[in-house]
């Protein structure tokens, strides 16, 4: 069994309040879960209102299929039209 973990900060520069806030990490969080069927959350900077820390996770027979969507969320957080990318940590154990 294979774990991979992923890290990502994002800045949100449009957010005005923690609500404008909140769609977007609802959106990029019910994305994760939907498409890519990985465990996602919030993890840190709750009350950062451009600010947010998200964590995916994915369970896997093989290291490279643990890997795989989380990859796939990363690089559509890099091209993502409202949040930027700040930094990310990806694991796979």
């Amino acid at each position: 069994m294979h774990v991979g973990a992923l890290y990502v900060r994002l800045e949100i520069p449009a957010a005005r309040s923690l609500k404008d806030k909140r769609q977007v990490v609802r959106s990029v969080l019910d994305r994760a879960r939907s498409r890519w069927h990985l465990a996602a959350a919030e993890v840190d900077d709750n009350d950062l209102r451009q600010v947010a820390s998200l964590g995916f996770a994915s369970v896997a027979n093989t290291a490279s299929a643990a890997r795989a969507p989380l990859e796939t969320v990363l690089e559509a957080l890099r091209v993502h039209p409202i949040a930027r990318l700040l930094d990310h940590e990806l694991d796979v154990t």
